[in-house]
């Protein structure tokens, strides 16, 4: 398995990447950059292209709605372009709250625009001339929806890659579905291998069996597990519970909240309703509280060192292949040497 990282989008973005160069020689394969509504993830890409030699960098997510499909293609060639064909293209929906109410745009048709923007891109990057007639999306515009002056185009450089990586991140059955029949990746969040073959499998598989069998087998990317090796770091889990009870509670109106919509599908529909309940009448810290201890666990790599190998083994078994982690430990040295711990367990 691969092991990746994901930069913080709250801050310590300089002094994370100063630190790259360590975990880059530790092992660590991949860097995502999240782009949620805080600092565009292109200009950090592009910095982080200009300061690693051998990582890849990946999008930890576009989101569709924001740039057209062409200027997706664009940037996604022109970060291939400047961190010498390094880059993974991961995209996503987001949600209706962030989209609709930080960009102002319609949250609408997550899947279709997904597909069209995966097809869209892939023929800017063989510098086809672009003529593409979908539901979504029609390029050139129609002359009755503007000037009437438009016409094909197509990419004026030759791109590093005409076939760059996408990682589409997904939850849902047909976004996961689309995923696995499409891109070259899958990146789910709060990844539990014993429950992930009844939440998914289907979904897996169907879009499997659709599958162009020129793509690659689909690289299965986790969102972040908390990572923290030793023998008295069980504690450590519970730092999670911030975090977790923000998005089961509070990233999402109550029936439009697929971060609960998912711990529902792992079979805790009650402590969802209440972490949900309590997030949102203002209560974060007892939301919190409610985070399930088994689901923590499930979806981290915390313990002794036998422990984390046998989650890592268990990952790999459900079909992990890119392994995201964030190294939980007070000092640089050490969080250095839960990467080379990890990669080793990977190998």
């Amino acid at each position: 398995m691969r092991i990746g990282m994901t930069l913080s989008y709250a801050g310590g973005f300089a002094e994370t990447v100063a630190e790259l160069a360590d975990y880059e020689k530790a092992g660590l394969d991949i860097v995502f950059v999240p782009e949620a509504y805080s600092y565009d993830a292109v200009s950090q890409l592009g910095y982080l292209a200009a300061k690693t030699d051998r990582l890849q960098l990946g999008s930890g997510i576009l989101q569709l709605y924001l740039r057209t499909p062409t200027l997706t293609a664009m940037t996604a060639a022109g970060l291939d372009y400047v961190s010498g064909g390094r880059f993974v293209l991961g995209i996503g929906a987001s949600g209706p709250q962030v989209i609709e109410g930080w960009h102002g745009v319609p949250y609408d048709a997550p899947v279709g625009r997904t597909r069209e923007i995966i097809e869209i891109c892939r023929r800017v990057w063989r510098r086809e001339r672009l003529e593409y007639a979908g539901r979504y999306y029609t390029i050139p515009l129609p002359p009755d929806q503007g000037t009437g002056l438009g016409k094909p185009l197509k990419l004026i450089n030759h791109p590093v890659r005409d076939r760059i990586p996408i990682v589409v991140a997904a939850l849902g059955p047909k976004n996961v579905e689309l995923a696995a029949e499409l891109a070259e990746g899958w990146q789910p969040i709060w990844y539990f291998p014993e429950k992930a073959a009844s939440v998914w499998g289907a979904a897996l598989a169907a879009g499997k069996a659709k599958r162009d069998p020129s793509l690659p087998a689909l690289d299965v990317v986790t969102a972040t597990a908390a990572l923290a090796i030793g023998e008295d770091v069980d504690g450590l889990v519970d730092l999670q519970r911030p975090m977790q009870a923000l998005y089961i509670g509070g990233m999402g109106a109550k029936g439009r909240n697929f971060y609960n919509d998912l711990v529902v599908r792992y079979g805790y529909p009650d402590e969802a309703a209440a972490i949900q309940d309590a997030y949102l009448a203002g209560r974060k810290d007892e939301a919190a509280a409610m985070v399930p201890r088994s689901l923590l666990e499930g979806t981290s790599l915390v313990g002794s060192r036998s422990h984390v190998a046998e989650r890592v083994a268990a990952f790999r078994e459900s079909g992990v292949t890119t392994l995201t982690v964030s190294p939980m430990a007070p000092t640089h040295a050490e969080r250095v040497r839960l990467i080379e711990q990890v990669k080793e367990l990977a190998a």
